[in-house]
C-alpha cells in the first residue's frame, strides 16, 4: 500500500512539475557539451544527470554523454551471466544501473567506452591493482584504435546538432569520476585524447573535472578505497600543476599509425570540483550525491548558458570564469579546489498530494459516519425486525385459523356428555379423541411452521433487507449498519429495544403456557357453551366446539409467538454475524485512513522544517472547501454517485486495492485539479503558513517576513559539500546564484539582502518561472590537505604502501610529496 501511494504522489509531482512549469523556461546551453564518466562507480550519476538535463536545457537534445567502463563493469552494466561478485555499497549501486544500461543501450546520446582493461577486486591483484591497469592500456594498440573510433563518433554527433547551440568554436568538456575509482588513474589519457578528437572540430575545448566522494560507503570499506582516494588526489594535485606536462602515443590510426598527445606546461583542467557525500559541517544524507549531480549540470549550466536578452534588463550580476579562477588562485600560482552546494524551494506537491488525499479520504469517511437521525422504532424498521414485519413473517410461516374450525370433522369417541362434564378439559380431550387433536395439529401448524423455519435463510434475507434500504436510503451506509449492530453502542443500536422485544415476548410466552395450562385443568362442566336437556349428543358437539375454541386457537397464538420468538433469536444471531462483517469494513476503512495519515506525515517529515510547515492544517481547510463546492453545485451526496466513489460496500467487496485505486482517481480528477492549487510557489507557502492564524493576530507572517525564512532556507540548505579541516581556510572565496525569475519579488528581495554586507558575489540566473527557485552555491580556493577526506585516508594510504601495495601508473616520484 504504501508503495501505492508513494508512485500516486511521485506521478502527481511530476504531472504538477510538468504543468507549472509550461509558464517557465527552459535554458539554454552556448556551446556543445559532452559529459565524460570516468570508472565503473559512476554508472549511477548518467542517467539522473540526463533527466536533469532534459528538464532544465531547451537543447539538452544535443548533450552527448560518454561512460568509460572495464570489461568487467561493462558486463555489469550488459547483465552478463559471468560477471564478478560485488562487494562495496558502489558496486551494488552500479549493478542498480543496468535497467538503464539494458534500455538505454542504443540511447543516441549515449557512448560507452569498453576500456581494453579488467578491474579485478580480487585482494592478491588489490595490491598492484590500479598500476596493472594502467599498463594494460598500453598492451594492444588495437584498443586504442577503438577508442579513438569512439570518441571520433562522438565528435561527428554533436556536429550533427549543430542548430542547437549559438556558436561551435568552443566546446565544454566536463570530467566525472570517483576519487576511490581504479579507472581513474586514465584521466590524463582519456581527457587529452578527447581534447585532441575534439580539438579537430573546435577551436577550443574547455575541461573541467568533477571528482565525487562517497564517504558514506566508507561504513563498509574503508582502508582500501581510502587509499586509492588519497592516490588519486595526490596524482590530481600532480596534473593541475603548472608544470605538469603529458605525452603519450595515444592517436591509433585505422592502419595502426600511432601519434602521439602531448600537453604543454599548464594544469590539465580549467577547474577541479570535489563534491562529497558530506557537507561542510558535516552532515550527511542519502540525498546528497543526487544534489551532488544537480551542481554538476547547474555548473555547466552557469559557465556554459546563452545569455537572453531579458537578462540585461535586469542589470544581473553574471558568472565570470577568469575572475573566478584568479580568486582562488594563490600568490605563488597554485590552482585551488572548487566545491559547491545546492538547494532548492519549490511547492511539496508529493507532500500535498498524500495530504489531500487523506483530508479527502477523511471527509468521505465524515460523511459515511454521520447518517439521518432516527429513532430505534426506525432502525428497527431498517433491519425488517419491527413489530409488522415480524407479524407478516409469522403469517407466512403458519396457517390461518380456518384449519381450526376444521378440527370439527375430526371423529370422536362414543363417550356421553355425563361422563364428560365431570372431567377436566385435559381428559375430555383424551376421552373423545385421544392424540386425534395433537396429531392434527403437529400436521397443519407445527410442521408447516417447522418447515418454514428450516426454509428461512435469515443471512440472506437480511442482507438482501439491508441492501434493498441502502440502495433507497443514501445517507445509510455501512457505518451506520455497523454503530446500529454495535453492542457497545447501547444507546446508538437496536440491541436496546430488540432485545426488550425478545424479553417481553418470552414472559409473554410463558404467561400464555401457563394459562393454557390453567385452562386444561378447568372442568366440561364450568364451561359455557350451549346445553340443551335430554339431548346428549347435541352437548357433546357444542362442548367440542369450545373446547376447540378454548384451547387450540390459544394453542395456535402459543405457536405463534414461539415462531415469533423464534425468528427474533434467529434474526438477534445474524445481527451478530452481520456486525462482525460491517465491523471488518469499518476496520478496513481505518487501518486505511491510519495509513493515509502516515504516509503524508512521513513524507511531510522528510520535506524541509518550513517548506513543508502546515501542510495537514492548510490543506485540510482546502480539501473541505472543495468538496463543499462540488455539493453547493450537484448536491449532497454527490460523492457517492457513479461518477465519483459510487458505492462504497461495493469497491469494498472488490478490495482494498480497487477501493483505494479509486479513491485516488476522484481525488486527483476532481479535487488536485481545483483552483487552488493552480497558485506559484510563492504564494501557496504564503497562505500556508498564515492557515493556523486567526485573521485578527497581528502575527500574521508577512511578505517580507516570508521572503527572509525563503533567503535563509535556501542558505542553509546549499551548504558546501566537501568536509574541510578549516572553514575560513586562508584563500576561501564564495560565490552564489540563484536561479529563477529575476522579475519575481522574491529574487528582487533576494538580491538586495545583506547588499552592504555581503562579502561574496552574489548572481542570477534568470529563468522565467512560477514553479519554485533553486540556490548554486561556490566556494573554491582549497586544497588536498585541507580535506578532511584527504587527512582521513592519508594514513591508510601510507600504511598500505608500507604493505607493499602500489596505487601509480607512472612513476611516484613525479608526484608532489604528501602534504
Amino acid at each position: 500500500m504504501n508503495e501505492y501511494l508513494e508512485r500516486f504522489a511521485s506521478e502527481y509531482a511530476i504531472a504538477e512539475e510538468r504543468l507549472t512549469g509550461k509558464g517557465d523556461d527552459q535554458s539554454s546551453i552556448h556551446y556543445p557539451t559532452v559529459f565524460l564518466f570516468i570508472g565503473d562507480k559512476t554508472a549511477d550519476a548518467i542517467e539522473p544527470m540526463i533527466r536533469i538535463n532534459e528538464r532544465k536545457w531547451d537543447n539538452s537534445a544535443g548533450v552527448m554523454y560518454v561512460h568509460a567502463v572495464s570489461r568487467d563493469g561493462d558486463a555489469v552494466n550488459s547483465g552478463s551471466a559471468d560477471a564478478p561478485g560485488y562487494d562495496t555499497l558502489a558496486d551494488r549501486g552500479a549493478a542498480r544501473s543496468n535497467d538503464f544500461h539494458r534500455e538505454n543501450a542504443n540511447h543516441r546520446q549515449v557512448t560507452r567506452l569498453v576500456l581494453p582493461v579488467c578491474a579485478d577486486k580480487g585482494k592478491e591483484k588489490g595490491k598492484t591493482m590500479r598500476k596493472e591497469v594502467y599498463q594494460q592500456l598500453y598492451k594492444d594498440e588495437g584498443n586504442l584504435f577503438e577508442l579513438n573510433r569512439s570518441l571520433r563518433q562522438v565528435s561527428h554527433n554533436i556536429a550533427e546538432y549543430g542548430r542547437l547551440y549559438a556558436s561551435f568554436d568552443r566546446i565544454h568538456l566536463a570530467v566525472i569520476t570517483r576519487v576511490d575509482d581504479p579507472l581513474n588513474v586514465f584521466i590524463p589519457e582519456i581527457t587529452l585524447l578527447a581534447e585532441s578528437i575534439f580539438s579537430q572540430s573546435f577551436k577550443s575545448v574547455q575541461m573541467d573535472l568533477y571528482a565525487l566522494i562517497s564517504e558514506r560507503e566508507q561504513v563498509e570499506a574503508f582502508g582500501y578505497t581510502s587509499s586509492v582516494g588519497v592516490a588519486f588526489l595526490r596524482e590530481l594535485d600532480y596534473m593541475q600543476s603548472a608544470d605538469y606536462t603529458f605525452s603519450a602515443r595515444l592517436h591509433v590510426t585505422e592502419d595502426g599509425i600511432s601519434i602521439p598527445v602531448t600537453h604543454s606546461t599548464s594544469p590539465l583542467f580549467d577547474l577541479v570540483y570535489v563534491l562529497s557525500d558530506k557537507n561542510e559541517r558535516g552532515i550527511s544524507s542519502f540525498h546528497d550525491m543526487d544534489d551532488n549531480y544537480e551542481m554538476i549540470c547547474h555548473m555547466n549550466l552557469l559557465k556554459n548558458r546563452r545569455l537572453k536578452d531579458s537578462s540585461q534588463d535586469f542589470n544581473i550580476s553574471g558568472y565570470n570564469n577568469t575572475s573566478f579562477k584568479n580568486n582562488i588562485m594563490t600568490e605563488s600560482g597554485r590552482q585551488g579546489y572548487v566545491s559547491a552546494g545546492f538547494s532548492r524551494v519549490k511547492r511539496p506537491n508529493q507532500s500535498i498530494a498524500l495530504a489531500v488525499l487523506y483530508h479527502f479520504y477523511r471527509e468521505l469517511v465524515l460523511r459515511m459516519e454521520g447518517g439521518p437521525d432516527w429513532s430505534a422504532a426506525e432502525k428497527l424498521a431498517f433491519f425488517g425486525l419491527d413489530p409488522n414485519a415480524m407479524a407478516a413473517r409469522v403469517a407466512r410461516a403458519l396457517p390461518d385459523e380456518s384449519r381450526i374450525s376444521d378440527m370439527n370433522g375430526i371423529m370422536t369417541h362414543d363417550v356421553s356428555f355425563g361422563q364428560l362434564k365431570r372431567m377436566s378439559l385435559r381428559e375430555a380431550e383424551s376421552a373423545l379423541f385421544g392424540s386425534g387433536c395433537h396429531v392434527y395439529f403437529q400436521d397443519n401448524y407445527v410442521k408447516e411452521a417447522e418447515k418454514y423455519m428450516l426454509q428461512l435463510n435469515t443471512a440472506e434475507e437480511l442482507n438482501r433487507i439491508i441492501q434493498k434500504q441502502m440502495s433507497e436510503y443514501a445517507q445509510v451506509g455501512f457505518h451506520q449498519v455497523y454503530e446500529w449492530t454495535n453492542e457497545a453502542n447501547e444507546a446508538g443500536s437496536v440491541w436496546k429495544d430488540l432485545r426488550a422485544r425478545i424479553r417481553d415476548l418470552a414472559r409473554a410466552l410463558d404467561s400464555a403456557r401457563a394459562e393454557l395450562e390453567q385452562v386444561y385443568q378447568e372442568r366440561v362442566e364450568g364451561q359455557s357453551f350451549q346445553r340443551l336437556p335430554l339431548m346428549d349428543k347435541h352437548n357433546v358437539r357444542s362442548f367440542v366446539r369450545s373446547f376447540f375454541d378454548a384451547i387450540y386457537r390459544r394453542k395456535l397464538e402459543l405457536l405463534r409467538m414461539e415462531t415469533e420468538l423464534q425468528l427474533y433469536r434467529r434474526y438477534e444471531a445474524e445481527l451478530e454475524r452481520l456486525h462482525a462483517v460491517y465491523r471488518h469494513q469499518v476496520q478496513q476503512l481505518n487501518k486505511l485512513e491510519h495509513t493515509l495519515r502516515e504516509a503524508a506525515l512521513d513524507s511531510i517529515r522528510h520535506a524541509d522544517d518550513y517548506i513543508g510547515q502546515n501542510i495537514m492544517e492548510y490543506y485540510e481547510r482546502v480539501t473541505a472547501t472543495i468538496m463543499q463546492d462540488i455539493e453547493a453545485k450537484r448536491g449532497q451526496g454527490v460523492f457517492f454517485e457513479e461518477r465519483y466513489m459510487g458505492s462504497i460496500a461495493h469497491l469494498l467487496g472488490s478490495g482494498m486495492e480497487a477501493f483505494t485505486a479509486r479513491l485516488i482517481e476522484v481525488c486527483r480528477q476532481h479535487i488536485l485539479t481545483a483552483e487552488p492549487f493552480q497558485q506559484t510557489f510563492e504564494e501557496e507557502l504564503l497562505r500556508r503558513a498564515n492557515v493556523t492564524i486567526d485573521y485578527s493576530n497581528r502575527e500574521v507572517l508577512s511578505k517580507d517576513e516570508l521572503f527572509k525564512k525563503l533567503y535563509r532556507t535556501l542558505e542553509e540548505h546549499a551548504g558546501i559539500n566537501i568536509r574541510l579541516l578549516d572553514y575560513t581556510h586562508e584563500h576561501r572565496y564564495e560565490e552564489k546564484y540563484f536561479f529563477g525569475d529575476a522579475a519575481s519579488e522574491f529574487i528582487g528581495y533576494a538580491l538586495s539582502a545583506d547588499d552592504t554586507s555581503r562579502i561574496y558575489k552574489l548572481g542570477c540566473v534568470h529563468e522565467k518561472r512560477s514553479s519554485g527557485v533553486e540556490k548554486l552555491n561556490i566556494m573554491g580556493g582549497f586544497h588536498i590537505e585541507d580535506m578532511m577526506y584527504y587527512r582521513n585516508g592519508k594514513v591508510y594510504y601510507e600504511g598500505y604502501i608500507q604493505n607493499g601495495y602500489e596505487f601509480h601508473g607512472i612513476d611516484p616520484g613525479l608526484l608532489p610529496e604528501l602534504r
